[in-house]
């Protein structure tokens, strides 16, 4: 029964090592305004985004000012004005500004009750980028209008769905590692053999890292493909992989102690039972003398 029931804490604690890395991410990082802000702010400095952000705001500009027959050289001057912007402090008070506000709008609608859809207003950063370009004497800065723009970040039917699946993350962020944690202090206490126990218990937290690791890979392709043809793959990849960060650094650490504490577990047990091995077995026996006859 001590080793059945050693068995079986062990798998459980294994198991819940990827579910429980996943859900303190989502609590810790994912959870937190200003944790969530300090990881999206170098996102601000990446050439694919600064590069989608610059191709978004020209076309954004481009469709409330008339140029005529010279549309091409004034999109190609605004284009590169906008990007210019997107590497000034400016821009990353801004970006910083509209992902705190993003943020916080999106965790209120989740801990509140009320099912309507979470829109940011873009007015401060209009006004901003505005303010900027006319100060560099870009064509037609002066007309671009500023007003409060409002994006969704999520429409109301998908509050009731996230709300339930939130609270469930939240709940977990902090029990599921400690049951793990739990978990196998008491499989290993109970072990016939606690080295092997160990051994085991180390092998099968390193698999459950592997495969957490495998599923952020397969969770980014699986974003990227789902995303509208408009939106620039290169820099959701830049979001993806800044926001899974410390995920991925959290995975490799638990993968690499998991197979140093199996293999220093593993290593003296082996050579104690080579030594036992050798100990065991009957000396040879001594040749006999050769006798030569004259």
């Amino acid at each position: 029964m001590r080793k059945v029931l050693s068995a079986v804490l062990i798998v459980l604690a294994c198991v819940l090592v990827p579910l429980g890395g996943l859900s303190a991410w989502a609590k810790y990082e994912i959870g937190d305004t200003g944790r969530y802000v300090a990881t999206m702010a170098p996102v601000a400095a990446g050439p694919d985004v600064r590069r989608s952000i610059a191709d978004t705001v020209t076309d954004g500009i481009m469709t409330e000012v008339e140029v005529g027959p010279l549309e091409d050289q004034v999109r190609a001057y605004v284009r590169e004005a906008v990007r210019s912007f997107t590497g000034t402090e400016a821009f990353r008070t801004a970006w910083d500004a509209a992902n705190r506000a993003a943020h916080e709008s999106v965790l209120r609608a989740l801990r509140g009750n009320a099912d309507r859809a979470v829109t940011v207003d873009l007015e401060p950063v209009t006004q901003q980028l505005k303010t900027r370009l006319t100060d560099d004497r870009v064509p037609m800065a002066n007309h671009i209008p500023v007003a409060h723009t409002e994006i969704t970040v999520l429409q109301a039917q998908e509050l009731s769905a996230l709300r339930k699946g939130f609270h469930v993350l939240e709940f977990a962020g902090f029990w599921l590692p400690f049951a793990a944690t739990a978990l196998a202090v008491g499989g290993i206490l109970l072990a016939v053999r606690r080295r092997r126990a160990v051994t085991a218990t180390a092998l099968g937290m390193a698999l459950g890292a592997a495969l957490l690791a495998l599923a952020t890979v397969i969770g980014r392709a699986l974003a990227l493909t789902d995303l509208p043809p408009h939106v620039s793959r290169a820099a959701a990849g830049e979001v993806y992989d800044a926001l899974t960060s410390t995920l991925r650094t959290a995975t490799w650490l638990i993968l690499a102690l998991g197979l140093t504490v199996a293999l220093a577990t593993w290593l003296p047990d082996h050579f104690a039972r080579r030594r036992a091995t050798s100990a065991a077995q009957p000396p040879a026996p001594a040749p006999e003398p050769t006798r030569v006859r004259a």
